[in-house]
Order: structure tokens, then sequence, then C-alpha cells
């Protein structure tokens, strides 16, 4: 039975609309009134708008963040008998996207601390027909993106950001330079504007940001079926346009994403702050904190924990289902590498093959995170997470 006490839920996307509700019903509104709902001014007005924010001269809004990324992989040249080298240990969005573009997903696996993709094990990775490299930004931080973009200059290839999971990251390298946006890094930079990221729409949406005219104007034709202009098809594309109802939208709250982003870090500390003073993080402890790497700024899409193992292997579950009886949703991402998913089972790669990854899947634990949270609800979730760990 869940506790009598009030729920606090893994995510709530419904918390920024309360927040900004006569903003977004006046952008809502005047994109019905207006008419234009495919294309138009706000659509550009977003596209303007998220370039600057990023630091890019192109910014090219799309459906969704996957057809960011497969849109990306065609117009850098990615195509059938390519391979692309990225993370087992993300959504399949990535790897589908560079299927879908006709190519092959190569993996490598991850870093133990901050579960995006090891440079080393890229480079061992890279054959005569690597195309491109995805680096995943994943949980809100940069992939350690110097040594990959130092490999794919010497080798000629492509690198494609997958910063659907950071909006706002900066990465500065590890000589401590001027920080860099998510996305202004690559040769593309793809972003999903799903409800529950640091910047969500209400409803599907994605964004490729680059640094080059020919990507976005290729770009541009894919998602319009493939037209250079009206009813003329230069080649055949897609339909991936994101509407002007969801770009209002994401214009209103483009102007409370980097105060949304401090929030995030502010709750983040507190959580990793007492979760170690409760001796729950730490050497031998039962859990482990995620750790902000030195190459960059954190925003914390999530707030991911990894309990360690038992003998069973089952001791995240127990957990998870445990805090689910106390009132407190959490999440796990992802339960399965991409690797040991079935439509992957042709690859013939077994359990084993990526160890980190693998071991990352089992333990993982997203606690509950938003910006809206209040210190008192992650002090709850501290509180219960000591006594479900302390009674196991």
């Amino acid at each position: 039975m869940q506790s009598s006490v009030g729920r606090i839920p893994a995510v709530d996307p419904a918390a920024a609309y309360r927040g900004l509700k006569q903003e977004i019903d006046a952008a809502v509104l005047r994109v019905l009134a207006s008419g234009r709902y495919i294309g138009g001014p706000e659509v550009d007005g977003l596209e303007r708008e998220f370039a600057a924010f990023c630091g890019v001269p192109h910014a090219v809004a799309v459906a969704s963040g996957t057809d960011a990324l497969r849109f990306a992989l065609s117009a850098s040249g990615v195509g059938a008998g390519s391979e692309v080298i990225t993370s087992p240990f993300s959504f399949i969005g990535t790897t589908e996207a560079i299927s879908q573009a006709g190519a092959r997903p190569v993996f490598a696996d991850v870093d133990p601390e901050s579960l995006t993709l090891d440079p080393e094990r890229v480079e061992a990775s890279v054959t005569a027909r690597t195309k491109a490299i995805i680096p995943v930004h994943l949980y809100g931080q940069t992939a350690d993106l110097e040594p990959i973009l130092g490999l794919a200059r010497r080798c000629g290839i492509s690198v494609i950001e997958d910063a659907c999971q950071a909006h706002g990251a900066r990465y500065r390298g590890h000589g401590g330079g001027a920080a860099r946006m998510a996305g202004a890094l690559g040769d593309a930079g793809c972003f999903s504007f799903y409800p529950t990221k640091n910047l969500g729409g209400c409803g599907e949406g994605g964004m490729v940001t680059t640094p080059r005219a020919g990507v976005a104007e290729r770009v541009r034709r894919l998602r319009d079926h493939g037209q250079s202009q009206k009813y003329v098809h230069a080649e055949e594309g897609y339909n991936g346009r994101l509407d002007a109802l969801q770009c209002a939208i994401l214009r209103v709250k483009l102007g409370r994403l980097d105060v949304w982003n401090e929030r995030r870090r502010a709750l983040a500390a507190r959580y990793t702050t007492r979760l170690a003073e409760m001796g729950l993080g730490g050497a031998g402890a039962p859990l482990v904190l995620p750790v902000e790497k030195p190459w960059g700024t954190h925003v914390y899409h999530l707030y991911s924990v990894r309990v360690a193992e038992d003998v069973r292997g089952e001791r995240r579950d127990r957990v998870r289902g445990a805090l689910l009886e106390r009132g407190i949703e959490t999440g796990v991402h992802y339960p399965i590498p991409l690797h040991l998913q079935p439509c992957y089972a042709s690859m013939g790669l077994k359990a084993g093959s990526f160890p980190v990854a693998e071991r990352a899947a089992r333990e993982v634990l997203s606690l509950p995170f938003y910006p809206e949270m209040t210190e008192a609800q992650v002090d709850r979730v501290c509180e219960a997470l000591r006594d479900v760990l302390e009674r196991r």
C-alpha cells in the first residue's frame, strides 16, 4: 500500500506550465489567432533565439530529437555502408537515427563515473568505414569532447552531439578555457524538446544546431519532404517539421532555461550533501552519487544515483518498490543497454561486451527531480532512501 503522505512524482512537466500559465496561454492564443500553424514567425523566432542561446549560427527546428539526429547524420554525409560510433547506454532514439540514416551503429563502452563515451574506447572502435561519432551528453552532463573532437579531426569524420538531455550544459575542456554550450562544439548538435527535458514543450519537438550552413540547408530540406522551394523536391525527405504552437510555447520557456538549470544544480547539490551526510554516498556506501566532471558544467536533466548490487542483482528494483510504497516515484534510465535490446540481436553482441554500461543498467536509479521541487521534498526522498537501505 502506498503512503498516505503526499506523492512525490519522478517528474512534473505540468509544474512549468502552472508557473508560466498566463504567458503560455497568450502565446498559444496568438498562434491560434494567426492561422500560421506550420512554419511562420514562431518557428523562425525559436530557431533564431535557440541558435543565439547555444552560440551557433544555425538552428533548425524539427519534429523530435530522433529526427534531429537522423537529419544531422544524413546532412553530414552518413549513409549506406557507414559506421557510426556511439554509446550503448542511451535511449534507443540515438541508434534508431543511425539505422534510419542507412548506417550501422558501433558501440564503445562508457566512462564509469560520467557514463558518457570513453574516448579511449572510441578510438579503438574506429575503422575505415567510420563516418561519424555520436557522443551522448547523458543526464545533463557533456561527454568529454576534447579528445573525441581531436580524434575526429585526425580521421576526417563528423561529430554529432546527442544533446537531447543537455540543454544549457557547458564544456570548457581540461585546459579550463572559455566554456561553450552543448550543441556548439561538433559538426551538429541535436536536442529533444520532449516534455520532461530541461527545455520541454507540450508535445514532441527537436532542434539541430550547427556551425555549417550546408548542414543546416540540408536539414531544412529533409524535414520538409526534400523541398528546395514549394513543390520542387530536390530529394525525397520526411515530414519532420516542428509546428508553430510548440515553437511559441518553447520561446516562452527558453527565457527561463538558465534560471531552471541553476535551480536544478541547487537541488542536485542538496541531494548530494544530504545523502553524503547520511552516510549513503562515498567509499563503501550503498549509493554511488552523481559526479560533475571537471571538463564542464552539469545541468542535471536527471539526478541518477547507482544502487550497489547485491548477490542476486535485484537490490535496485527492491529499493525502487519500497520507495513507491512511501509515495515516492523513481525512474530507471536505462534498464537494458542498447547492445542487449532484442532488436539488435543480429549484431551478435552478448552480455559482457560492454561491462561498464551493463553494470550501470543494473544499478542506476533516477530520483524525483524537477525545478519546482522543494527542499523539503528532497529531504523526504533522502530520509526515505536511508530508511529503505537500512532495512535491506
